[in-house]
C-alpha cells in the first residue's frame, strides 16, 4: 500500500515536470500570433539576398506591368477608332437619307442673303474704299470670297464640302496695298467661319530665323503660334532661304511652315509676299511651297491718276480738305518722283501726304502765330486745308535737288 501511494507521487511530479508552464504558454502564442512565423521571426524572412541579378526580377516585374498598360492603351485605342468609325458610318447613312428625301426645288436661300447676312459684302465695300484701282486683285478676291460662300450654302443643304486651299501668294512692290488685302481676306475668313479670329500676323525673317543652332524653331513656331485661327503674312519670304549657304537656318523655318500648311490649314492661312521675279525664283528653290498655295494674286504698280485719288482718300480719313487747284500739283509731284529711285506706290503718297501736311502746320503758325494776322485766331477751314503751295514745295525739292545725291521718301 504504502508503495503504491509512493508510486503516484513520483508519477505526479514527472508529470508536472514535464507540463508546460503559463509563462512558456504566453510566449509560444505570442510567437505564432505576431507574424505568423514559428521558425525563427523576420530573421528567416526573404529579404532579396546579396546576388547582383535580384534588380533584374523587380526590373521584369515593371517590363511586365508597362506592357500590360501598352497592350490596354492599344485595345482603347483600337476600340476608340472603331466607335468613331461606326459613328461616320451612321452619319453617312443618315446623309445619304437626308440628301435621298430632299425635294430637288429646296430652297437654300439666295447669294445676296448669305453674303450681308455673313458680313462679306460689307468687308468687300471696305476693300472698295480703300483699295484704289487694282480691279484684278479685287476681282481675285471676290472670286475667292464667291467660292466661300457658295460652299457654306452646300454645307447648309447638307451637301459634301471640304476647305480649299486658302493659303496664297501675293506678289508685288512695295505699296500696292498687299497688307491691306491680307487684312480683309481675315476678316473675310473669319465672317465666314474659316478662322477663329481672322487676325493678321506679320512676319519677315527676322521674326521666324534664329541666329544659332536651335534658335529658328522656337522662333518659326511662337509666330505660327500668335498667327493660329487667322493669317500670317510673311513678307519678303524670298530671304527666308539662301541658296548662296547650304547651312543657313532659313531652310528650317521653311521646312516647319510647310508642315503647318500642310496639317493644319483648317486653322491657319499662310500668305507669302514679295516682288514677282523673286518670288518665281524662290518657288523654283521650294517646289512644295508652291503646290501648296492656291491662290496667286499679282499686285500691280498704281497709275500718277490712282495716286493722286489714294492721297485724297488718305486726306479724307485724317479729315484734312485738298484744295482743288492743289491736285494738279501734286500730280506733277507725283510724276516725277515716280522717275526716281526707292518710289513705292501708296507709301510714297503717304510719305507725301504727311509732308504736305507738316508744311501746311508750318504755313499756319507763321501766319497766326509769327505774324498775328486776325488776331492770331484761325479758322476751322485753315486747319483742314492742304495748298497748292503745300504741295509745291515738294516739287521744288525734286527740282533744285541732286537726284544722285539725294534720297527721297
Amino acid at each position: 500500500m504504502k508503495f503504491t501511494a509512493f508510486a503516484l507521487l513520483a508519477c505526479a511530479g514527472s508529470a508536472a515536470a514535464f507540463a508546460p508552464s503559463s509563462s512558456r504558454q504566453t510566449r509560444s502564442a505570442a510567437l505564432f500570433m505576431s507574424d505568423g512565423n514559428p521558425f525563427g521571426g523576420k530573421s528567416l524572412e526573404y529579404t532579396g539576398g546579396s546576388d547582383p541579378n535580384n534588380a533584374n526580377y523587380v526590373k521584369l516585374s515593371s517590363a511586365l506591368n508597362e506592357a500590360d498598360i501598352e497592350r490596354r492603351k492599344i485595345r482603347e485605342e483600337a476600340e476608340r477608332r472603331e466607335r468613331a468609325a461606326e459613328i461616320r458610318r451612321e452619319e453617312l447613312m443618315e446623309k445619304i437619307a437626308y440628301m435621298k428625301d430632299m425635294p430637288d426645288d429646296k430652297e437654300a436661300g439666295t447669294v445676296d442673303d448669305f453674303m450681308f447676312k455673313e458680313g462679306v459684302q460689307d468687308q468687300l465695300d471696305k476693300l472698295d474704299r480703300e483699295l484704289v484701282g487694282l480691279v484684278p486683285v479685287k476681282s481675285r478676291v471676290k472670286e475667292i470670297a464667291a467660292l466661300l460662300v457658295l460652299d457654306k450654302m452646300r454645307r447648309k443643304l447638307g451637301f459634301e464640302t471640304a476647305v480649299p486651299s486658302l493659303h496664297m501668294s501675293f506678289t508685288g512692290a512695295p505699296g500696292t496695298g498687299k497688307t491691306t488685302v491680307a487684312v480683309r481676306m481675315g476678316q473675310i475668313l473669319a465672317k465666314m467661319g474659316y478662322s477663329r479670329r481672322g487676325h493678321v500676323v506679320l512676319a519677315t525673317r527676322d521674326d521666324l530665323v534664329g541666329q544659332y543652332v536651335g534658335h529658328t524653331a522656337p522662333k518659326t513656331k511662337e509666330m505660327i503660334k500668335k498667327a493660329m485661327g487667322g493669317l500670317l503674312l510673311v513678307d519678303e519670304a524670298y530671304y527666308l532661304y539662301n541658296a548662296a549657304n547650304d547651312r543657313d537656318y532659313g531652310q528650317e523655318s521653311i521646312e516647319i511652315l510647310l508642315n503647318v500648311m500642310e496639317n493644319n490649314s483648317e486653322d491657319l492661312v499662310v500668305a507669302v509676299a514679295g516682288y514677282k521675279d523673286r518670288m518665281d525664283q524662290f518657288f523654283s528653290y521650294i517646289p512644295g511651297l508652291m503646290s501648296r498655295i492656291g491662290n496667286h494674286i499679282d499686285f500691280p504698280n498704281y497709275q500718277a491718276d490712282e495716286l493722286v485719288k489714294i492721297a485724297g482718300v488718305m486726306a479724307d480719313q485724317l479729315e484734312y480738305d485738298i484744295r482743288d487747284d492743289a491736285y494738279p500739283v501734286f500730280k506733277d509731284y507725283i510724276e516725277k518722283r515716280m522717275e526716281l529711285p526707292y518710289f513705292s506706290n501708296a507709301r510714297t503718297v503717304r510719305n507725301a501726304m504727311d509732308r504736305a501736311r507738316m508744311n501746311s502746320a508750318i504755313r499756319i503758325f507763321e501766319k497766326y502765330a509769327i505774324e498775328g494776322k486776325d488776331g492770331g485766331e484761325c479758322t476751322v477751314s485753315d486747319l483742314m486745308a492742304i495748298t497748292k503751295d503745300d504741295f509745291q514745295l515738294l516739287v521744288d525739292e525734286i527740282d533744285n535737288a541732286d537726284a544722285e545725291k539725294v534720297i527721297f521718301s
